[in-house]
């Protein structure tokens, strides 16, 4: 399990991409591409547009507060995983579920825990071109595409995690 120090905690602040105010302002950049969600409330926008993320990832709450996942699971069926990670960890089981939805999309990964730092591992595991969503508090969503900059940029910020 990997946990990241309070004194490293300002290294996440900053976005892994540019940020949108609205979902509805990055639908165009979506199309033709894979696209993978991290959190309730981006993961619900993309099925509300008709996007259907590669992976989506929730844990039921968005800023601490309950989300219900009924209103974020979509009625077409999808293969379900369900991971334990604590906040401000990463699990090594997170990391092997998030290799095992990469090879069965689309996939939904519920979290015991939380998402929020799904997104670092996330990279590593995805293609060239891949597209994250992910929520900025109060500000919008996050689109990053991954690519070798951003897959040294995500093993950078994990290098800063302590292995206990």
């Amino acid at each position: 399990m990997l946990v990241l120090p309070s004194e490293h905690r300002k290294l996440l602040k900053q976005p892994f991409g540019n940020i949108f105010p609205e979902f509805s302002n990055i639908i165009p950049q979506l199309s033709g591409r894979m696209v993978c969600t991290v959190g309730d409330v981006v993961t619900h926008s993309a099925f509300t547009h008709d996007i259907t993320p590669a992976i989506g990832i929730i844990d039921g709450f968005t800023m601490r507060s309950p989300y219900s996942p009924y209103c974020v699971m979509p009625d077409n069926p999808h293969h379900i995983l369900r991971v334990r990670n604590p906040a401000g960890e990463i699990t090594d089981e997170l990391i092997i579920v998030l290799d095992e939805a990469v090879k069965s999309t689309p996939c939904m990964i519920l979290v015991d825990g939380e998402e929020d730092l799904a997104v670092l591992p996330l990279i590593g595991c995805l293609p060239d071109g891949a597209l994250i969503l992910y929520g900025q508090p109060n500000e919008g969503v996050v689109v990053c595409e991954v690519t070798p900059k951003l897959q040294r940029r995500a093993e950078e910020l994990l290098a800063c995690f302590v292995r206990i």
